[in-house]
């Protein structure tokens, strides 16, 4: 038979308890609670009048339970037990929360890990927890902060900030062009890197040869890969020529793992863009700066973006100097 809640012994005199039944040790259990010895005796004693029964046997500088002492301490320890775990996850004093981020494969490997330490290095208190998915995640019930999506303006939810917009450079490892000058002799002696994704045609080769005139130059083979990471991976090793995001690549274009081929640039900025999405919940304060830093990082990205893709010269050939080294693929 249960008892009334307002005849249930204060939460001080069972934390007490449970802290010398778990050491069997009023000085131990004392110095556990930060109290003295006398006051957690006290609150031993004063719990065993409350329930009218002896809950220690004490002995010579030694305790046991009795019979109602260990079926007391049973539940009391897990309900404690439970009591500390569920307070530690509310409590943000003790444990910060991190600010969850989604964002697909690609856009999370090739623009956000390679930033992530500048964050980190800017606000070193903040957590950051990452949930790369292709999927389209629902922001609210699966406890994520923020996300930064590819998509159409009709299909950003309201609210959505846009980052920066899609531009697609054919791009490759410099030592692929630095003796071919034309471009159907670049097609025709090398292996095109596609990316085979059917909702995204205008990052497929196919797109990209019409767009320069050149439809109809076979390559020398082509390789497909179902995820933009692995196009532009294969293109850093030096395997062939890829569709270059420039929104994902510019850093790669900056520091000369990757060069871009001058008469293949597309821009695809009237219908998708990248978009930063909060979600509806309430956002905790380090959200926010996290939302700021990005939009600081993708107005930096925006500048290094229109100096990249300002006009190219028909005869601009990339200039010839030190190339690095790519890793040829292994022979059979």
């Amino acid at each position: 038979m249960s008892v009334s809640i307002v005849r249930l012994p204060s939460l001080d005199l069972v934390r007490g308890f449970v802290a010398v039944g778990r050491r069997m040790s009023i000085t131990l259990a004392a110095q556990d609670l930060c109290l003295t010895q006398s006051a957690v005796s006290r609150q031993v004693h004063a719990l065993e009048e409350v329930l009218g029964v002896k809950l220690f046997a004490r002995g010579y500088r030694s305790l046991q339970f009795t019979g109602e002492g260990e079926r007391l301490f049973r539940i009391a320890d897990v309900s404690v037990q439970q009591l500390q775990d569920v307070i530690g996850t509310l409590d943000t004093r003790q444990q910060r929360r991190p600010v969850t981020i989604t964002l697909s494969t690609g856009v999370a490997a090739l623009w956000l890990l390679p930033r992530l330490s500048m964050l980190q290095d800017q606000h070193r208190a903040i957590d950051v927890r990452i949930a790369a998915s292709n999927r389209v995640l629902d922001l609210k019930a699966e406890g994520i902060d923020l996300a930064v999506r590819y998509c159409s303006e009709a299909s950003a939810p309201p609210g959505a900030e846009r980052l920066f917009g899609e531009h697609l450079l054919a791009v490759c490892h410099p030592s692929l062009t630095v003796t071919q000058r034309e471009s159907s002799e670049i097609i025709r002696k090398n292996v095109l890197l596609d990316f085979d994704e059917p909702r995204r045609p205008w990052m497929h080769w196919s797109q990209m040869l019409a767009a320069a005139g050149l439809s109809s130059i076979r390559p020398r083979a082509i390789m497909r890969f179902n995820q933009y990471e692995q196009v532009i991976q294969a293109a850093v090793a030096g395997q062939g020529v890829a569709v270059g995001r420039v929104a994902l690549i510019e850093p790669m274009l900056a520091d000369g793992r990757l060069v871009a081929l001058p008469h293949f640039k597309v821009n695809h900025e009237l219908d998708h863009a990248y978009w930063l999405i909060r979600s509806p919940s309430e956002p905790h304060r380090d959200v926010e700066t996290v939302a700021l830093w990005i939009k600081r990082e993708s107005e930096l990205l925006l500048g290094a973006m229109e100096t990249r893709l300002a006009p190219l010269s028909e005869n601009e050939i990339p200039k010839k100097g030190p190339v690095p080294k790519a890793n040829p693929p292994r022979k059979r």
